[in-house]
């Protein structure tokens, strides 16, 4: 095991961020499976610290869960707790994209749009920078869709409902099929906001949402693998 000089290198914590998530969303880190630092550390041929810091960034994405003492467990989610996450979520963004639709700039529309055809022009991911990409103006479109309804009320409250970790893990699962419809369902949103519909806007958000809650419920019943 290396010093604890590598603590103070900036890429320590973050490598070890990257390869510990990466497995936690492969499934090569089971849910339910309990971790100690000093078993990760050993595992990644590095120090404690920056371990620690890279835990402590799992946890806040919902990956990982403290135990009392110095354990830790892979985080995972009954099914009931998957169905509540998604019922809130459409809830929230259906109303966000309600409202976005009669606050929206044009920028913010164009932007919409733009981010939409983006991850339309990826999809289906062939590659690790296609998946990276369309995640990325997939996180980027609904922060969107947020700040365009005008609502820090709404913010505050979604940012509970959102389980990040849920988010990136079922995202992990779908099929090209899956993000086809996804891409479609960008478009539509998009495109309602544009146009002003509210109603349109806030059906085009439910239906989306609500087809990520159907991979979620097949993630869950395939033990979240």
């Amino acid at each position: 095991m290396r010093g604890d000089d590598d603590a103070r290198a900036p890429s320590a914590a973050d490598h070890a961020h990257a390869v510990l998530r990466a497995e936690i969303l492969s499934g090569a880190l089971a849910p339910d499976e309990r971790l100690t630092e000093t078993a990760l550390a050993e595992k990644l041929g590095i120090s404690r610290t920056p371990v620690r810091e890279a835990v402590k960034r799992l946890i806040i994405e919902g990956l990982l869960t403290r135990e009392r003492g110095a354990g830790l467990r892979v985080a995972a989610l009954a099914p009931d707790e998957v169905q509540q996450i998604f019922e809130t979520r459409r809830m929230l963004e259906s109303y966000a994209a309600r409202r976005a639709a009669e606050f929206a700039t044009p920028e913010e529309a164009a932007e919409l749009a733009r981010l939409a055809e983006a991850m339309t022009a990826r999809t289906p991911p062939r590659t690790e920078a296609d998946f990276a990409a369309i995640s990325d103006a997939n996180a980027a479109f609904h922060r969107l869709v947020l700040a365009a309804a005008r609502s820090p009320r709404l913010g505050a409250m979604l940012s509970l409902a959102v389980n990040l970790g849920l988010v990136l893990r079922t995202y992990r699962m779908y099929s090209a099929r899956d993000m086809i419809r996804q891409a479609h369902h960008h478009h539509d949103i998009a495109q309602a906001i544009t146009a002003r519909e509210p109603d349109w806007a806030a059906a085009a958000m439910a239906a989306h949402i609500e087809a990520a809650a159907a991979v979620a419920r097949r993630f869950a019943r395939l033990g979240g693998r």
